[in-house]
């Protein structure tokens, strides 16, 4: 993150430097996952599966891999931006300042406002009056994760207008805030929950607690989190004096027990909490009076209910019904008897099932509901039975899939609690056995949240505009068709020539549609053989086809493709590079083949790169020649970026021979290469490596400025001899046009006075306003140009010797080497002459190797000659020694 490598395990977190490398314990044991977007590698995640045998969770796996992508400073994606606005809970991005930046949507619908009302905001604006909420904040602030007290929240948002605002309607939240860093950079994620049910129902407890009868709601700690009147009657009142404190204080620590008795009350609580059953025992209170008192759990997780045995005052509420109260909640709940008959259903329930809560009542709830139609599944579609009532076993908790009348499909959460006799107290009946418990079903809708991971784990796996896979999807398809008997097969990648042109020419709408059909047609093309197809990226497709050899394949995905596209009302034929890679078995060179899924797919992203480069509509197929080519590449890639500090560079220097007069004119520089490894390199063999970056335009700076030093140090040296001694340097247009080089070339042409400029014959194709006007500008600034390889077929066209300001032309050394033998070529190097002088232009011979060759050239009127049987390419220091010698 940041350039820099993080080792986070458990709770520490350690800087590692640039370089991501797991460490040697990874390899040795547990599972390690690679952690990659679109090909680059982003992190590491490892797992110690064989200590708690829990492999590498995919989900895991999926959200780290989205938050890393985000939080490149290149992630145009803003993954984590999507995240927070699409997470199914109420979740809110904050800046430092504690300014709104990005909301969910169950996050305005939590506090009734719009996303004008929120965004841009501070906390203070959007929820006023709570400064510990902010406080808490500042925590976060300061890079701790905390919890935030509950708080009753009304938003504000702003009307339209300036002096009046809607009060939204208040609610109890609970949350929590930490530090978070996404694709924007530091920030705090806040998440908040509504708890105005527990409210309510702690409201409607105290409420039914508002009895004379001694009762009390206990944590399992024992703190008192309601009691009735009763109980706090009992405490002993001196005059003047507020009552002893009850709510908040652990049971055992009430004044209202004689001391003798707080030991008892204690282990009372304890046996409860434990699991023990109900505990009941004989209290001594602090006026001497004898309270028996019972303990027991509540049917709600984690409380406890605290009662006076004996017959309760007339018009007590019943303390099951209390315990009834406990079970409801924002879930659907059902309470069921030993005998499966609904005996307490919920508003929520009703609604859920459709049908009024007081139909259902005392009905075997099996029976109604096979009746109503509902089926039960398992999370992955298997039908699940109604369980028998008698047999589930309790606690339980799993997820299934309900089907609801109204063919509705909802993924819900089920839990299963049992739930002691109703009235809490032991009752004898007619034989003297123990009145029988109940089950409490609590189902909780986890649809949305079960959608949203789908989503995202469909959008991991599929191309946003084309629906196809994507790479994550293709390497899935490619795995299981390794796991398959029949592996074998093609995968051909295709690449639509021209693509970033074609999008600028059509638009982004019509190359969109152009896209889609693409996607169907390979759609179709792949389904037809039990393959698959994917969008890599931009116009890079892909096709798995099972079963077939790399010829068949590549012939099978051209005659899909030889039908034009249609875009609109018009068709557009377009043409490919394709590039194919076989799954198994071996290589078109006999190599046998293996690896893993990604393995394949850069086999295949190498094989098309190869067929770019041998123009439109070119072929390739993978051998390991290619990958070896490419790592060599990027080997040598990386020792260009250290090339120019290390001064490993140098210029050659070939002199220019003026044919009347027998002087050296100039000479052209020529770059050479003193690698460390590989010895001395020709350009040809990194030039192209070096185009792929900005590295070529700072090569080509380094070799202008020493060229033009060199230049000067000549003139210096030999004084009057060679006052207007020239040098030539070889410029890449190409390079001009799509890098800054041209801008940050022309000031220092101007400082040190411009070398002479020599252009390939092929950039000059295009006749373009922008080559026209690269080359006017270059002149201006005092060089003179040149076309070199004039003559070599793409430099025949003649017109471009008249539309750009050319001073001299440079015959290609094929031309040279067939004189003076080859009398077609002596007529054409003649007429090439004459042309040339009629406009103005003079022509340097290049590849001159013998002294025939310039008698022949001297004869045509060539101008100037240049080659070995001149004098070869010499260092600085050996041309001031020939130059002397002349």
């Amino acid at each position: 993150m940041g350039g820099t490598v993080l080792h986070l395990q458990n709770d520490v977190m350690e800087l590692c430097g640039p370089e991501l490398e797991p460490p040697e314990a990874w390899l040795e044991s547990g599972e390690m996952t690679w952690l990659s977007r679109d090909g680059e590698l982003l992190g590491l995640l490892w797992s110690d599966s064989e200590a708690d045998g829990k492999p590498v969770s995919v989900t895991a796996t999926e959200v780290l891999t989205m938050l890393l992508a985000a939080s490149r400073p290149d992630g145009a994606g803003r993954e984590a931006e999507v995240l927070v606005t699409q997470l199914p809970v109420a979740t809110a991005w904050l800046t430092p300042e504690l300014v709104f930046r990005r909301v969910s949507r169950p996050f305005l619908e939590l506090l009734d406002i719009s996303d004008a009302g929120v965004l841009g905001r501070t906390v203070a604006e959007v929820l006023p009056g709570h400064p510990a909420l902010l406080q808490a904040l500042q925590g976060a602030v300061a890079g701790r994760s905390v919890r935030l007290p509950d708080a009753l929240l009304s938003a504000d948002q702003p009307d339209r207008e300036p002096r009046t605002q809607i009060q939204t309607q208040a609610r109890w939240v609970r949350g929590a805030a930490r530090p978070y860093l996404g694709g924007w950079g530091a920030g705090i994620m806040l998440t908040l929950q509504d708890v105005s049910g527990e409210y309510e129902r702690a409201a409607r407890v105290s409420a039914l607690l508002d009895t004379r009868t001694p009762a009390a709601l206990l944590t399992e700690d024992g703190t008192v989190l309601h009691a009735s009147p009763g109980l706090s009657e009992l405490a002993p009142q001196i005059p003047g004096q507020p009552a002893p404190a009850l709510i908040g204080a652990a049971l055992w620590d009430w004044p209202g027990f004689d001391s003798a008795s707080l030991a008892a009350a204690r282990d009372l609580v304890r046996l409860a909490a434990a699991g023990g059953g109900e505990a009941q025992a004989d209290l001594t209170l602090a006026g001497g009076e004898i309270l028996t008192l019972s303990v027991r759990r509540s049917a709600a997780s984690g409380l406890l209910v605290a009662e006076s045995v004996g017959t309760p005052p007339a018009g007590a509420a019943p303390l099951g019904l209390i315990t009834q109260m406990l079970a409801l909640s924002d879930d659907a709940t059902v309470l069921v008897d030993a005998a499966g008959r609904a005996q307490l259903i919920n508003e929520r329930a009703a609604l859920l099932l459709g049908v009024e809560a007081s139909r259902l009542m005392g009905l075997g709830l099996t029976r109604v509901l096979g009746e109503l139609g509902v089926k039960v599944f398992s999370p992955d579609g298997q039908p699940l039975a109604l369980p028998d009532w008698h047999s589930l076993p309790s606690p339980l908790c799993r997820e299934v899939l309900l089907a609801l009348p109204g063919h509705s499909l909802r993924h819900m959460e089920l839990r299963v609690t049992p739930v002691g006799p109703e009235t809490g107290r032991r009752e004898t009946g007619a034989r003297g056995s123990a009145q029988s418990g109940g089950l409490l079903l609590t189902l909780r809708d986890v649809t949305v949240l079960r959608r949203a991971e789908a989503k995202m784990h469909h959008d991991a796996r599929h191309d946003a505009l084309t629906g196809l896979h994507n790479r994550v999807g293709l390497r899935e398809d490619l795995t299981a068709l390794a796991a398959a008997e029949t592996a074998s097969g093609a995968l051909v990648c295709l690449n639509i020539d021209g693509f970033g042109a074609l999008n600028t020419a059509l638009g982004r709408v019509a190359c969109d549609r152009l896209l889609i059909g693409l996607a169907a047609r390979l759609s179709d093309l792949t389904g037809a053989k039990g393959g698959g197809a994917a969008r890599l990226e931009g116009g890079t497709f892909a096709a798995l086809l099972p079963g077939l050899d790399i010829h068949d394949a590549l012939e099978t995905v051209q005659r899909s493709l030889s039908v034009p596209l249609r875009c609109g009302p018009r068709e557009t034929p377009l043409t490919f590079a394709l590039g194919v890679a076989a799954l198994g078995g071996t290589a078109l060179s006999g190599t046998a083949l293996g690896g893993t899924a990604e393995d394949s797919i850069s086999n295949a992203e190498i094989a098309v790169r190869h067929a770019r480069q041998q123009g439109r509509g070119g072929l390739g197929f993978y051998t390991p020649a290619l990958r070896a080519g490419v790592r060599s590449a990027y080997a040598l890639e990386e020792d260009l970026r250290g090339a120019l500090t290390a001064r490993e560079f140098t210029l050659l220097y070939q002199p220019l021979l003026d044919l009347k007069t027998g002087r050296a004119l100039g000479a052209e520089s020529l770059l050479r290469w003193q690698h460390p490894e590989l010895g001395l390199l020709l350009p040809h063999s990194f030039l192209e490596v070096a185009g792929r970056s900005e590295l070529i335009t700072h090569i080509g700076e380094w070799v202008v400025e020493e060229a033009v030093a060199s230049r000067d140090r000549v003139r210096a040296e030999c004084g009057e001899a060679y006052p207007e001694w020239q040098v030539s340097v070889n410029l890449s247009l190409e390079e001009l046009r799509r890098s800054e080089g041209l801008s940050r070339l022309l000031p220092l042409l101007s400082a040190q006075g411009a070398p002479d400029i020599e252009v390939t014959a092929g950039s000059l194709l295009d006749h373009s306003e922008e080559t026209l006007g690269m080359l006017e500008q270059l002149r201006s600034h005092g060089a003179r140009l040149s076309v070199d390889d004039f003559g070599d077929g793409a430099g025949s066209n003649l017109s471009a010797l008249t539309r750009f300001p050319l001073d001299a032309i440079k015959l290609h050394p094929t031309l040279t080497a067939r004189l003076p033998g080859d009398e077609r070529v002596v007529t054409l190097v003649a007429s090439t002459i004459d042309l040339a002088h009629r406009l103005g232009l003079r022509v340097v011979a290049v590849g001159v190797e013998r002294s025939e060759q310039l008698n022949i050239l001297r004869e045509l009127g060539c101008d100037a000659a240049q080659g070995y049987g001149v004098c070869p390419p010499l260092p600085e220091a050996e041309l001031l020694t020939w130059l002397a010698e002349r």
